[in-house]
């Protein structure tokens, strides 16, 4: 119990560390001096110009210690683990591996002088340390048996709708071609998508909308039909998360130690 606090203490600074630093308030300037020389003077002169902006030295050493305590789990975790080949196929395993991985090439890259963006972009992969909370949180691990549970019915959700956003994107874009209207924002049925996306889900950024009458049709039977092919699914999952959540409330009632069967002796004749 203490480890999985320590843990969990760890996961969460590790995160809030990640994300705070790129802040612009949490940074600092980066400056460089640099050597000017004129004709008209004899003696050089520096001047100190701002390259970019770096995160605060005092991030780095919380990811230092978090990393440590990372990395030092990771090895406990490999050495106690009975089947060591199980242990490296689990995926939450290979994420912890892969972040913790990632900070020590950062920090070498960084040693050397030699800043990759690329190699900064894969650092996101940090944040998948929030799946580690699912070893200690139960209500993560229902949420995911529900998502496995219902796996096909999430691939039939995303099959209509790869099939309805291709289809209203396509209408859209013709439609709004059809009646004049200079200021039209589906130049494309690729750029069509996005609308089609943002008006099944019910989201409506408004960043483009249809401006005729034809065009508002499609995009009314649009949202209709996203909200009817989103709801479809719902029920199931609903289901199948009551079915773990009351599975998983019942274990936790079970005593946590098994009462010892104690051997009946021998009828003595």
């Amino acid at each position: 119990q203490v480890v999985a606090i320590i843990s969990i203490f760890f996961i969460i600074a590790s995160i809030l560390t990640f994300c705070l630093k790129t802040h612009p308030s949490l940074r600092v300037p980066s400056q460089r001096q640099q050597q000017y020389n004129k004709k008209q003077q004899r003696r050089p002169y520096f001047m100190l110009e701002k390259k970019t902006l770096d995160p605060h030295d005092a991030f780095f050493y919380v990811e230092c210690v978090c990393n440590a305590w990372f990395t030092f789990e990771l090895i406990m975790r490999f050495l106690v683990s009975p089947v060591k080949l199980v242990f490296l196929r689990a995926p939450v395993n290979v994420v912890d591996f892969v972040a913790t991985l990632s900070f020590y090439l950062d920090f070498l890259m960084t040693r050397l002088k030699k800043e990759n963006d690329f190699l900064e972009f894969f650092s996101i992969i940090r944040i998948t340390r929030l799946f580690k909370l699912t070893r200690h949180s139960p209500g993560l691990k229902i949420l995911i048996h529900t998502f496995k549970a219902s796996a096909h019915e999430l691939m039939l959700l995303i099959f209509f709708l790869i099939i309805g956003i291709v289809i209203f994107a396509s209408l859209v874009y013709y439609a709004e071609r059809i009646q004049y209207n200079p200021d039209n924002n589906f130049t494309s049925i690729p750029v069509g998508l996005w609308w089609a996306i943002v008006t099944m889900t019910t989201v409506g950024y408004g960043d483009m909308t249809p401006k005729t009458y034809l065009g508002m049709f499609v995009g009314s039977l649009c949202a209709l039909t996203g909200v009817l092919t989103i709801a479809l699914p719902v029920p199931v999952i609903v289901s199948n998360f009551a079915l773990f959540y009351s599975h998983t409330q019942a274990r936790a009632k079970l005593p946590k130690k098994r009462r010892r069967v104690l051997p009946v002796e021998a009828v003595r004749p």
